[in-house]
């Protein structure tokens, strides 16, 4: 076997879980082929230059061999192999995620607290005064 789908590929290289993910990524355009958008029932080989984004990372591979069964992930591993610049821009993402401030943790940003709310509503005044009701006639 010298050619395979796409979505097997991604499947059995381990890519992706299922199938039909992998057919739903390649249907978004978030996989390429050779620089070319694809469908998923397009032909890889042997050298072919896969792209793809996954959540927020980018990889691209090279295609080393195909496999139509999807084995365990030591055997998965040895149908591709990652570009160097691949991998470096890989981890200076994870990196920078790693450096970056949770934004939760900002005071002016994320959900307010009970506090918070109880003195907004100091400063706004009791619009609604005592009334229990939106009607008008009490």
């Amino acid at each position: 076997m010298d050619k395979l789908r796409i979505d097997k590929w991604l499947w059995a290289a381990r890519f992706y879980k299922t199938r039909s993910l992998a057919c739903d990524e390649i249907d978004k355009g978030r996989v390429q082929v050779n620089g070319l958008s694809v469908k998923p029932a397009r032909e890889v080989k042997a050298g072919d230059s896969v792209q793809m984004r996954i959540g927020p990372t980018a990889r691209t591979v090279t295609v080393l061999a195909v496999s139509d069964k999807r084995g365990p992930a030591p055997v998965a591993a040895l149908l591709f192999q990652e570009t160097q610049a691949s991998i470096t821009q890989r981890q200076d993402a994870a990196e920078q995620r790693r450096l970056a401030p949770e934004p939760a943790l900002a005071f002016t940003q994320g959900r307010p607290t009970k506090r918070d709310r109880r003195d907004a509503e100091k400063l706004r005044g009791d619009a609604w005064g005592n009334r229990w009701s939106a009607s008008i006639d009490s």
